[in-house]
């Protein structure tokens, strides 16, 4: 993002592209993107266009930059393509840091959670254990549930450990090489409370709002679209939303596209539909991304209180199995005794 600012800067002061693209690359402190620069430079310098010397390297920069300087070198306006692409990627970026930064207090808490409930487990009910299996008696349920936690953490913590770490590798693997189990975790997340909706809101206004930008520079509906599907990381609403051009290849409208995906609600696809036949198309997407933006960032700021009362919930849980399983056998002692 830097670099293309820097760029967009040089180039709309003036200054010739590969003077721009040397002055950048020469403070590029990252080695990858360094290295295809000065590719690009020595390309460029020895005959060669912007985009067909970035082409070879769309895979590590994305479809969307090739795109964006496609546009900017068909168009005559290489600095503001630039500047749109980086507008582009400086807001991606900012949605996936809000959403960890909101996520990081809910998983400190769990993760503390955790701990304290198998330090617990593994060294202090084990004082009471020899305390319990003395007095002979019957031990409430609480009680033999957290005995036999002990047991299974203190034999076979090691095995339940390793377990634990081949399954996250397993599922990492075959997310990554299996298009079947790609795609289910992708639809399993879209799920799960809370962080399922932000997902969708983050992807769909993402989308929109690239899939705007692409329409506003002159980029062909079909190939916009193509495109900014490109950046939408879960494959679920990626398949979904690849029917909007696939409904326009069968002569059908935009907002018919939309309707068919099954992922927009009535309104948003109403104001698609006012755009397309009112002539006002990129105002009513801006209102659309506008509408997805406000509903991820409610979420994002409100994830700690959305998920105040499962973490009350789990932590009540937590406190009231100890204390059921320490506390009822000793009063049941004490009752013995008396």
């Amino acid at each position: 993002i830097a670099l293309l600012d820097q760029m967009a800067i040089m180039l709309d002061a003036g200054l010739p592209l590969n003077y721009a693209l040397s002055e950048v690359t020469k403070h590029q402190k990252d080695k990858a993107l360094k290295a295809i620069f000065e590719k690009v430079l020595n390309d460029i310098e020895s005959g060669k266009g912007f985009y067909a010397s970035v082409l070879p390297f769309k895979k590590q920069l994305g479809s969307l930059s090739v795109a964006m300087i496609q546009l900017g070198e068909e168009t005559g306006q290489i600095s503001e393509s630039l500047a749109h692409l980086s507008e582009i990627l400086q807001d991606i970026l900012d949605n996936r840091k809000k959403f960890k930064k909101a996520t990081r207090y809910p998983l400190v808490i769990v993760t503390a959670m955790a701990i304290a409930f198998s330090v617990v487990t593994i060294f202090v009910i084990p004082q009471f254990k020899a305390i319990f299996e003395s007095s002979k008696m019957e031990l409430p349920l609480p009680t033999r549930f957290l005995l036999w936690l002990e047991y299974a953490l203190r034999v076979y913590g090691p095995y339940i450990l390793i377990a634990g770490v081949l399954l996250a590798v397993s599922i990492s693997y075959f997310y990554k090489n299996s298009d079947k189990v790609h795609m289910f975790l992708d639809k399993l997340i879209l799920k799960i409370y809370i962080i399922g909706k932000a997902t969708f809101f983050a992807m769909i206004s993402r989308f929109v709002y690239v899939f705007s930008v692409l329409v506003k520079a002159g980029i062909p509906m079909l190939e916009a679209l193509h495109i900014a599907s490109g950046i939408i990381d879960n494959v679920y609403i990626k398949q979904k939303v690849d029917r909007i051009g696939a409904a326009i290849e069968e002569g059908k409208s935009l907002n018919q596209g939309f309707e068919e995906t099954d992922l927009f609600e009535n309104m948003v696809v109403e104001m698609i539909k006012a755009g397309e036949t009112g002539g006002g198309l990129e105002k009513m997407l801006q209102k659309v991304v506008k509408i997805y933006k406000d509903r991820f960032s409610y979420i994002v700021d409100n994830i700690a209180t959305l998920i105040e009362p499962i973490l009350l919930g789990a932590i009540a849980g937590f406190v009231l199995m100890l204390a059921l399983g320490i506390f009822l056998p000793m009063w049941n002692m004490v009752d013995m005794a008396n």
